[in-house]
């Protein structure tokens, strides 16, 4: 199965790409937010995307679709387990970045995921239902991509349950305090260094 690619763009359509990897040309669904990304780019410039591969009995052509980060390939996979959003309608339904979507899951914002394209009342609120705690990492990429920590396994998601479950914070203060912790500290890759950075932050 393909996870990963790093090639030559070859040719930008609407909603795909075709990228030269190893001489092979690969046919690439992108997001539109995804897309909006590599608008600078031009053909004969280097891209590299993380690779959801689809193909089921029901669609047995396989097909691609790129993420810049792992991290925005997670959330997708975490979106698609969403009853009546396949991978497809996902693609379309993600056009804004994947921060903003994952604190409207949390917010419980149900008016904002219906800005999202093709969905209605009744999918964002199943999609609030089924994903609501589960996406609050997600939550903290930064759009402008300072913070890499964040991207590196669940030590977030750990703290976040911690501070709000243990320690009595409210979620969007405990978001705030775990940015505003990665920020200072790009480098943190482990639970405790998180919680030694948050409790700095408050006491400083």
């Amino acid at each position: 199965m393909i996870g990963y690619l790093e090639g030559v763009l070859l040719k930008k359509e609407d909603d795909r790409i075709l990228l030269l990897a190893n001489q092979v040309g690969y046919e690439v669904l992108l997001p539109s937010v995804i897309m909006g990304t590599i608008e600078s780019k031009d053909v004969g410039d280097e891209i590299s995307l993380y690779i959801y591969y689809h193909q089921t009995e029901r669609q047995p052509k396989p097909v691609l679709i790129g993420f810049n980060l792992e991290a925005e390939k997670e959330f997708f996979q975490h979106f698609i387990s969403v009853e009546a959003i396949g991978p497809l309608k996902a693609v379309k339904a993600m056009s804004c970045p994947v921060c903003d979507i994952a604190r409207a899951i949390e917010t419980k914002d149900a008016g904002e995921l219906q800005r999202l394209n093709g969905i209605g009342k009744r999918t964002a609120q199943k999609i609030i239902a089924t994903l609501e705690g589960k996406v609050n990492k997600f939550a903290l990429i930064r759009k402008d991509e300072k913070i890499k920590a964040v991207y590196t396994g669940d030590f977030v998601d750990k703290v976040f349950n911690v501070l709000v479950t243990q320690l009595g914070h409210k979620s969007t203060d405990a978001r705030q305090l775990i940015e505003d912790a990665l920020e200072q500290n790009s480098s943190i890759s482990t639970p405790e260094a998180l919680f030694d950075e948050v409790y700095k932050g408050q006491t400083g």
